[in-house]
């Protein structure tokens, strides 16, 4: 554990519904202030965090006096509109007696499953995360139904993870970490302080249901440890009342268990982007993009495109090819066909006069980009 979380320069930290909350009472602000001190500790020591926080509809219960959470899709929905009010106040609240800007972002499913939303959520994501300001997401409750919901912020937090390529998930929970069988019924359990990510025994280790507060339980934190190890994330599972627990794991401190991915971070990328997604079109570069893309490992300009193939949308995955129609990469297209054909040869200074507005300088940045 020592090196994983030492060396994690993009972390992104889960808190679940019990903690947020002191298991239903109301926004806990000492917490959150403890836990805001801990990412303004980070961030000095220049690191990029993300806190992906649960607890909005617990906070909605509360102020609007429900002692049970609600089964009716539109009274959660109630509960979520009311509760995110306070959770984003206090968040914002803490992280600025610390020097931090904060944001809050809602996410959906159909967020993340859509390309062209998936790639606006990312760019918006590192950009603030380039500007020193913390993102603090939760699950976009009011406007969810059953068939997007993620289920749980357990696997929000894994999607998230994936999304802007963390290099560790941080799942604070109530509990100290994964155990071979439950510790209240079982003596003989013992504590597990290193797993492989994905490993099935774990789910079965894992089983039983969450708080009454929440939806999760250990059994979403080890599909989350699972899902985030697809994209090359290690994930930590930690009781969230320890004391300075971000501070101590970044520090190389062996606390919770640890669920290590078995891909590397960059190889999982290059994995994913060649053989999981479908080819929607192709642009054609010539010899000096060429150069640029597999001897200097820059991103795609169009101005060294000359041609556009098929219809594609931005988000979408295309084929880059050389003059002679061979492929030489493949990435994720910042532009529309229609509106590459636009720029295509141009500097990004004419963007704006050709198509109105400007998105990226780039046709396809570098991280989105794998060469083959």
């Amino acid at each position: 554990m020592n090196d994983v979380l030492k060396n994690a320069r993009r972390i992104v930290v889960k808190v679940g519904s019990s903690l947020v909350t002191n298991e239903g009472r109301g926004i806990d602000a000492e917490a959150i202030g403890t836990w805001c001190r801990q990412l303004a500790a980070l961030a000095q020591d220049g690191r990029e965090v993300i806190m992906v926080s649960s607890g909005a509809i617990a906070e909605g219960m509360k102020r609007l006096g429900w002692a049970t959470r609600p089964k009716e899709l539109h009274e959660l929905q109630a509960a979520a509109a009311v509760g995110q009010m306070g959770l984003a106040q206090m968040y914002e609240t803490k992280l600025s007696e610390h020097g931090l800007g904060s944001a809050q972002v809602l996410l959906t499913h159909a967020d993340l499953a859509d390309r062209e939303r998936y790639l606006n959520a990312r760019s918006t994501l590192l950009t603030l995360l380039s500007h020193r300001v913390v993102p603090v997401i939760n699950e976009n409750d009011t406007v969810v139904t059953d068939e997007i919901k993620f289920g749980d912020n357990d696997t929000l937090g894994a999607l998230v993870a994936n999304l802007v390529e963390a290099d560790a998930l941080v799942i604070l929970t109530d509990q100290k970490g994964l155990y071979s069988a439950d510790p209240r019924k079982d003596a003989n359990a013992r504590f597990i302080d290193v797993a492989t990510a994905g490993d099935p025994a774990l789910e079965q280790m894992a089983g039983g249901a969450g708080s009454s507060i929440g939806r999760g339980g250990m059994i979403t934190k080890v599909l989350a440890a699972k899902r985030a190890a697809g994209s090359g994330a290690n994930t930590v599972v930690a009781w969230g009342r320890e004391t300075d627990v971000l501070v101590r794991l970044s520090q190389g401190e062996s606390i919770g268990t640890l669920f290590v991915a078995t891909t590397a971070k960059v190889a999982a990328r290059k994995q994913w982007m060649a053989d999981h997604l479908q080819l929607r079109g192709a642009v054609i570069i010539d010899d000096g993009a060429v150069t640029k893309l597999r001897d200097e490992g820059k991103s795609l300009l169009p101005i060294g495109m000359t041609e556009v193939v098929g219809e594609f949308h931005r988000g979408d995955v295309i084929a880059v090819r050389n003059a002679q129609g061979q492929d030489v990469a493949r990435g994720l297209a910042n532009y529309a066909s229609s509106e590459a054909r636009r720029i295509a040869r141009k500097p990004s200074t004419e963007f704006e006069a050709l198509l109105g507005f400007t998105s990226e300088p780039e046709m396809i940045h570098r991280d989105n980009l794998v060469l083959v």
